[in-house]
């Protein structure tokens, strides 16, 4: 127990809390960075549909009027701009986790 007259760090009382025991504990930092190197990829690639879709539906509603080329491409748009939401919402869910984890 620390008295007030004492000057104890904050990590000193609250240091306790934070378990150990977490998903995140044991990775090193090699790993960490292989993760967050795997969902860059993810996202880019996402990204990358999200793009395709956008250029599918814009040759396909205009140049060729193809409405089934532009309907392809509007679901390439949302399966794309998706997955990029669910990856970034993954890396702050890991990120909160691991930061219980410390």
């Amino acid at each position: 127990m620390y008295l007030a007259a004492e000057e104890a760090d904050i990590t000193e009382i609250i240091g306790g809390i934070a378990p150990d025991w977490g998903p995140f504990a044991s990775l090193g930092s090699e790993a960490r960075t292989l993760v967050q190197v795997i969902m860059a990829l993810a996202i880019i690639i996402c990204l990358a549909i999200a793009i395709w879709g956008a250029a599918k539906q814009r040759i396909g509603a205009t140049a060729l009027h193809d409405s089934f080329s532009a309907e392809q491409g509007k679901g390439l748009i949302v399966a794309g701009l998706t997955g990029v939401f669910i990856i970034g919402s993954l890396g702050t869910l890991f990120t909160i986790v691991y930061g219980m984890a410390i």
